[in-house]
């Protein structure tokens, strides 16, 4: 171990959209950020979890004792005001398994079409996970961004309910705004922050150890 890489840290998804987030907030630390794609036949845990935690938790664990590598991994669901908090951990499967974005985001709308404007208040969370190399959760973090649910998706930038969603100070959906923007001001990014700060110290107590060692 050097200076350079002082930790191999698995991000704990296959979605291209969320690994580019995750590379963005820690991708400057001093740890060597590797993907699922590294990891060819590794099993895919099942979110049976009734919370955002419970299914991050999951995954987090399960990669990290498959791989034997510090995983990090998040949960994240769209809670619509007007639906009582739906789809919320529902979100990817909520108009059935193996639909697209586009059928996906559809089904929703169609959910609202007799909601006037003063009612979609919605909000995106995440809750994002991270496992020791031993399986052990060793952080949990949570990030929350507050918005309103638009009538017609905009913008081609994102993935899920990005392009219906306007974050509050905005008048931009997820997928118009530039990306610099939203990793600074998503759930994700707000999770992610929190994570990379005890990140932060989990490196310094590596550096430490390291010059004793040394």
């Amino acid at each position: 171990m050097n200076r350079t890489t002082l930790l191999d840290l698995l991000i704990a998804t296959g979605n291209v959209g969320k690994v580019a987030e995750i590379r963005a907030a820690l991708g400057d630390l001093p740890i060597k950020l590797r993907t699922l794609s590294d990891f060819p036949g590794i099993e895919t845990p099942k979110e049976s979890g009734s919370t955002y935690e419970a299914n991050a938790v999951i995954k987090a664990m399960a990669y990290a004792q498959q791989t034997g590598l510090w995983a990090l991994a998040d949960d994240s669901g769209f809670e619509v005001q007007a639906l009582g908090g739906a789809p919320g951990v529902f979100s990817a499967r909520y108009a059935g398994a193996g639909v697209s974005g586009g059928d996906r985001i559809a089904f929703l709308l169609r959910q609202l079409d007799q909601v006037n404007s003063s009612e979609r208040g919605a909000r995106f969370v995440c809750v994002a996970a991270l496992a020791d190399s031993t399986s052990a959760i060793v952080r949990v973090e949570q990030g929350i961004c507050v918005g309103t649910l638009i009538e017609e998706p905009r913008g081609k930038n994102g993935f899920g309910y990005d392009p219906i969603f306007v974050p509050e100070g905005f008048d931009q959906t997820f997928a118009e705004l530039p990306q610099d923007i939203k990793n600074v001001i998503s759930h994700r990014a707000r999770a992610l922050q929190a994570m990379r700060s005890f990140l932060e110290q989990v490196v310094g107590q590596l550096v430490a150890a390291s010059d004793e060692a040394g």
